[in-house]
C-alpha cells in the first residue's frame, strides 16, 4: 500500500491521508512533515545530502533527516522511525524547537507544501546510510552549518529554518518549545 501522508487544513487539522509517492507534484496538497537536526555530545550537527535519484529535491544538502509522520504516529515516534531507517541511528533527548514551521518550495516541477515541525535530537554513533534516501553526510560545527546557507545546493526548507535557528544560539542550547503550538493533527 505504501507510505501515507497526513493531509492538513490551513489550521493544521487532519483532513485525510494520501499516498506519499503520488502526492508530491506541481499541486502537492498541504500536509504534515518534520525536519530533524541530529547533534553529538560535542555539539556537531549532522547534515545530509539527499540521494541524487530522489524524485523530490534530489542532491540538495539539508538538515539531518526529514520525513512524514504516519497517520496516528506521534512526532517523536516519527522522528525515531525515520532517523533509524535513513541513517541507522537511535535518537535520544528529542527536543521540539520550531513547532509552527510551515513552508512551500518548488524544484523541477515538484512542490513541497508542509507544516514541518523542527526538532533536535541527540545521537552517539556513526550513521549507516540508506542509499535510497541519503547520498552523503557531513558532521559540522555550528559555524559550518551556518556556512551551508551560502551553498547553492542547500535545500529551501533548510534555508528558511536557519532564519529562525540562528537566533536560538548553538544547537545544544536550543530550548524545548511549547508542544501546544504543534498542529492539532499530531501528538508530541
Amino acid at each position: 500500500m505504501g507510505e501515507k501522508i497526513v493531509l492538513l487544513d490551513e489550521a493544521g487539522h487532519a483532513i485525510g491521508t494520501a499516498p506519499k509517492a503520488e502526492s508530491h507534484h506541481q499541486t502537492t496538497p498541504f500536509h504534515l512533515a518534520f525536519s530533524s537536526y541530529l547533534v553529538d555530545a560535542s555539539g556537531r550537527v549532522l547534515i545530509s545530502q539527499r540521494a541524487h535519484h530522489k524524485a523530490s529535491f534530489p542532491s540538495v544538502w539539508t538538515n539531518s533527516a526529514c520525513g512524514h509522520p504516519a497517520p496516528g504516529e506521534s512526532l517523536r515516534e516519527a522522528v525515531a522511525r525515520r532517523v533509524k531507517s535513513e541513517l541507522g541511528l537511535t535518537v535520544s533527548d528529542i527536543t521540539l524547537v520550531l513547532p509552527e514551521f510551515v513552508y512551500r518550495a518548488e524544484m523541477n516541477g515538484v512542490v513541497e507544501h508542509e507544516w514541518c515541525p523542527v526538532v533536535r535530537a541527540s545521537v552517539d554513533a556513526e550513521p549507516l546510510l540508506d542509499r535510497d534516501e541519503v547520498e552523503d553526510i557531513q558532521w559540522r560545527d555550528w559555524e559550518g552549518v551556518k556556512a551551508l546557507r551560502e551553498d547553492p545546493l542547500a535545500s529551501p526548507w533548510f534555508l528558511d529554518q536557519m532564519v529562525h535557528l540562528v537566533k536560538l544560539g548553538k544547537p545544544l542550547t536550543w530550548k524545548q518549545a511549547d508542544e501546544k503550538l504543534l498542529p492539532p493533527a499530531i501528538a508530541w
